[in-house]
């Protein structure tokens, strides 16, 4: 049976193909692009659990090779080789910390977080938890850029009023724990724990 004899010509079945060829190309683009997107905010999500369990080789994996970390209120940013981010990842583990995910959604290319962080240093600290939003950036589907922008719980002055009586005291009474507040390693988060457990127990 010729296609005159079903009513359609050549060129209509032509058009017909690119149109479905079209459709199909559009929805594996928009399929391609939904994946990204649930691929970035599974990252996103494993990363705030790796964080909670101190798991250095998860981290390892979902992160690029340098990280920029930004503190926007504070007009600070740090860049970590993918080696010393894993080391202040041990000095986080000493604090025994908890990370719990209140909000998350993906923006463009972009998931956005609302955290709220405690442990032991927070707690002699601040006595209550942090809450912070940051917002995650990617290169080829791993966390390459971290910025909190925002402290929605936090304050300030407690913080460092309770710093700055530690510090003073361990300064006058163990003098060999000094630098402890600098030292983002395991064994100054270890010094300082050291302090915090010494400042209590007074």
């Amino acid at each position: 049976m010729s296609l005159d004899a079903i009513g359609m010509n050549k060129p209509d079945i032509m058009y017909k193909i690119r149109i479905l060829l079209l459709s199909l190309t559009i929805g594996f683009i928009s399929c391609k692009d939904q994946k990204k997107e649930d691929s970035r905010l599974h990252i996103a999500k494993q990363y705030y659990k790796l964080l909670a369990s101190s798991d250095p080789t998860g981290i390892e994996a979902i992160l690029t090779d340098t990280l920029l970390t930004l503190e926007t209120e504070y007009n600070y940013e740090q860049t970590f080789s993918l080696e010393e981010y894993l080391d202040w990842l041990k000095w986080d583990a000493v604090f025994d910390p908890t990370y719990e995910i209140l909000e998350i959604q993906q923006e463009e290319e972009l998931v956005i977080a609302k955290v709220s962080k405690f442990d032991k240093r927070i707690s002699f600290l601040h006595k209550n938890p942090i809450v912070i939003k940051q917002i995650l950036r990617f290169k080829e589907e791993k966390i390459t850029t971290i910025e909190t922008f925002e402290y929605l719980v936090f304050n300030d002055s407690v913080w460092i009023g309770n710093r700055e009586s530690l510090v003073n005291w361990i300064d006058k009474k163990y003098p060999e724990l000094n630098g402890f507040l600098y030292d983002q390693t395991e064994k100054g988060g270890l010094n300082y724990l050291k302090a915090m457990q010494l400042y209590s127990n007074q």
